[in-house]
């Protein structure tokens, strides 16, 4: 059910297509998500039992692993310039809930102020 939901969502926003210049983050996200697939791609060869050299060295598992706090504090920032959009375009907490799959408006307030408190930790050097 989820996943229809979700698969919804895409198909509404693959229609705004080229709107506009993507923010810098979500550039970087996708570049980031695209080079994780494609290292677990060439993984999925090494598998295979083939005997041959690998095609993913551990270095580049690694170099992975650390793009993964880079990929979150950009989806949050994601998440919560949508939501101040959101908010800016006069839903309440209710609505933004439902969209996000949580059961209450107090949840989604909660959510929200958890990132923002993370992002803003972030950007002062305490996380």
């Amino acid at each position: 059910m989820a996943r229809d939901v979700h698969e919804q969502a895409r198909d509404l926003l693959s229609a705004l297509g080229g709107a506009g210049e993507q923010p810098t983050a979500a550039q970087e996200l996708q570049r980031d998500v695209l080079l994780v697939a494609g290292l677990l791609a060439a993984a999925a060869t090494d598998r295979g039992g083939s005997g041959q050299e690998p095609a993913v060295t551990d270095n580049e598992v690694g170099a992975a692993l650390g793009l993964f706090d880079t990929m979150r504090e950009q989806l949050d920032r994601l998440e919560t310039e949508v939501v101040f959009e959101a908010r800016r375009r006069t839903m309440d907490w209710r609505q933004i809930a439902a969209q996000q799959g949580l059961n209450s408006s107090q949840a989604a307030s909660q959510r929200y102020q958890r990132l923002v408190t993370r992002l803003e930790e972030i950007r002062q050097g305490v996380r």
